[in-house]
């Protein structure tokens, strides 16, 4: 166990300090998240939202996880890179575990979105948001929980893949969807009753339904439990497919 802990730090610690020299990788990634918060949440203002909460308890709840979907979705590029120089087949001949090498790098992705969530948050506030400090911090844990998912399966697909070619597209192909079905911007109530219900089939609807409850203060209501499920369940499933895809290429 010390030995997968000191592994898991090693990988975490080599890079955590390459994301700490890049300020642009840092700063820039919640570029499009705050566009949305200063550009589409004053369009927000007087829609009848009901119980869902102030339009900036319901944005900014979205603009989080969209910041894990979308940035951790494209984590994988690293690995096609590292594949293309051969600092992954490097790293396979460590002792490292192979579970190690994985975690070091979510990790790693996992708290550089957080991160970029709290600047987000902040300028959330200065914009008007009010929600209670437990509802912030539960959708940071929703964050880092979905940000280890998303890029679990993302270095699961890049392991697979040739080229950088091959990888965009597929990624494309289930980020847009995702975010449409699973109500980052609007509720899905707020749509026709067959979209409402197609978005149920989406996982991503859980945990956004959940971040925007904790962000009105209601920690014990089914959709805080229902999502927290679904991004546990989920994360575990992710980070499991992905050792057993690095083990299957080291093969």
């Amino acid at each position: 166990m010390s030995d997968f802990l000191s592994g898991t730090g090693l990988i975490f610690g080599r890079y955590a300090r390459q994301t700490l020299r890049s300020k642009v990788q840092m700063l820039f990634g919640v570029l499009m998240p705050l566009l949305y918060l200063l550009f589409f949440g004053p369009l927000l203002t007087d829609l009848p939202l009901a119980s869902a909460g102030s339009s900036w308890q319901v944005l900014v709840p979205g603009l989080l996880l969209q910041l894990s979907l979308f940035g951790a979705s494209f984590c994988g590029f690293g690995i096609i890179v590292e594949k293309q120089y051969g600092v992954l087949e490097r790293m396979r001949v460590t002792p490292v575990s192979r579970l190690a090498l994985l975690l070091g790098r979510v990790l790693r992705d996992a708290a550089l979105f957080v991160f970029q969530s709290v600047l987000l948050v902040l300028a959330a506030l200065a914009m008007g948001l009010r929600a209670p400090l437990l509802g912030i911090l539960v959708g940071f844990a929703f964050v880092a929980v979905l940000t280890v998912a998303l890029a679990s399966l993302s270095y699961a697909l890049a392991v697979k893949v040739t080229a950088p070619q091959e990888f965009g597209p597929v990624i494309n192909a289930v980020t847009m969807p995702s975010m449409l079905l699973s109500g980052l911007m609007l509720p899905m109530t707020l749509g026709p009753g067959w979209l409402d219900v197609l978005s149920h089939f989406m996982p991503f609807r859980y945990l956004v339904d959940a971040v925007r409850s904790a962000f009105t203060g209601d920690y014990t209501s089914a959709s805080v439990l229902h999502g927290s499920l679904v991004a546990l369940a989920l994360a575990a499933a992710s980070v499991t497919l992905c050792t057993r895809a690095f083990r299957r290429s080291a093969a």
